[in-house]
C-alpha cells in the first residue's frame, strides 16, 4: 500500500522513534528522512547552506536506524524560505513529498518543543489541514514525569531519548480502529487496511450523533449493526479479526473513548467523511480525532471526489 515514505525528522527522541515503525509497513521499499531548517526569526545573522550541512551529517546518524531493515533509505536536509515559519516548513516539506512521489509522510505529533497538552504542534496542524499526501501522525506512551496532570499548557522536558517512549502496541498495526460513517471514503479504508499483510484485528466503529427520538436512534443502531455485521464478515474471510462496534453520542468524542477501551495501536480514517466530501480537504471529524487522539493516526487523503487513489 505504501512503499514510499517520507519521514519528518527535527533529532527530538519522538522523531527518532517515530523511524521505528517504518519496519511495520510491509510493503515499503523506499524512505526519505528529511530536515528542514529555518531560519530563527531572532537570529540575524543566518548560513543556509551551513545549517544544512549540520543537519546532513545528524541525518546520517538516524539512517543507520534503518540499516538493517533492507530498507532503500535516502536523507535530505533543505532550508524552508524565510518568512513564517509556520507556513514555510510545510510548504517545504510539500515540496520534497511531491518531488520524492512519496505515498506517505509520517510525523510525530510533537518534537523539540513539548507541550503538555493533547493539541497537535503548528507543523503537524498545518499538514494536516493542508496537505496531499496520506499522513500518519505518531504518538506515544509519555513517561510519568512528562505528563502534566492537568492537560494544561506546561511546558516540559522533552524525553532525552527514543528508549523513554513506549509504543501502542508491539506493531502499529497490531490493533486498528477504524471509524465509519459508510460512505465511499470510509469503505477504502476499510478496503485498504483490512488486506494488509501483519494485520491482526480491526475495530470497526459506526458512531450514531442524530435522532430525534429513542425509537429513530434505535432504528439506527440497528441498521448500522447489520451493516457493520456485513463488513465484518467480509474482512473475516480473509482471517482478519473483526470488531464491530456502534457508539452514540459525539464521534469524535465515541472515537477517542473506544481507542482507549479497546487499547487500539492506530487509529485509521479517512480525510473526509459523508458529510464533508465536498467541502474540503479535510473534515471537522478527522481533523479533531487527529487534533485531540492519543494514539497514531493514520489520515487517507481523498485525491478526488468519488475518485479513491489509495
Amino acid at each position: 500500500m505504501f512503499e514510499k515514505i517520507l519521514v519528518l525528522t527535527d533529532f527530538s527522541a519522538y522523531a527518532r522513534k517515530s523511524l521505528e515503525c517504518i519496519r511495520d509497513f510491509p510493503d515499503v521499499k523506499d524512505v526519505v528522512i528529511l530536515n528542514v531548517v529555518a531560519k530563527d526569526t531572532q537570529v540575524k545573522a543566518w548560513d543556509a547552506t551551513a545549517e544544512i550541512n549540520k543537519a546532513e551529517k545528524k541525518l546520517a546518524k538516524e539512517k543507520k536506524l534503518l540499516d538493517s531493515s533492507g530498507i532503500n533509505v535516502t536523507v535530505r536536509a533543505v532550508a524552508a524560505r524565510e518568512g513564517e515559519i509556520d507556513s514555510e516548513i510545510p510548504a517545504a516539506i510539500q515540496s520534497v513529498a511531491s518531488e520524492e512521489k512519496v505515498q506517505l509522510v509520517v510525523m510525530g505529533a510533537r518534537g523539540k518543543s513539548l507541550v503538555q497538552n493533547i493539541l497537535l504542534g503548528s507543523l503537524t496542524r498545518n499538514l494536516l489541514r493542508f496537505g496531499d499526501k496520506h499522513l500518519l501522525i505518531m504518538r506515544y506512551k509519555m513517561p510519568g514525569d512528562y505528563v502534566a496532570k492537568d492537560r494544561s499548557l506546561k511546558i516540559a522536558k522533552p524525553p532525552e531519548g527514543p528508549d523513554m517512549l513506549e509504543r501502542f502496541g508491539a506493531n502499529i498495526f497490531s490493533k486498528v480502529l477504524i471509524p465509519t460513517d459508510f460512505s465511499q471514503p470510509a469503505d477504502a479504508v476499510i478496503s485498504s487496511i483490512g488486506g494488509l499483510r501483519g494485520l491482526n484485528e480491526i475495530v470497526l466503529l459506526h458512531v450514531i450523533s442524530k435522532g430525534e427520538s429513542e425509537e429513530e436512534i434505535e432504528a439506527a443502531v440497528k441498521n448500522a449493526t447489520g451493516k457493520l455485521k456485513d463488513i465484518s464478515q467480509s474482512l473475516s474471510r480473509s482471517g482478519v479479526k473483526v470488531l464491530p462496534r456502534v457508539a452514540v453520542g459525539s464521534p469524535t468524542e465515541a472515537i477517542r473513548s473506544v481507542a482507549e477501551e479497546e487499547d487500539v495501536s492506530l487509529i485509521a480514517i479517512s480525510s473526509v467523511g459523508r458529510d464533508a466530501l465536498r467541502s474540503g480537504r479535510i473534515g471537522s471529524i478527522t481533523y479533531d480525532v487527529a487534533k485531540t487522539a492519543n494514539r497514531p493516526v493514520l489520515v487517507f487523503r481523498l485525491r478526488l471526489v468519488y475518485n479513491l487513489e489509495f
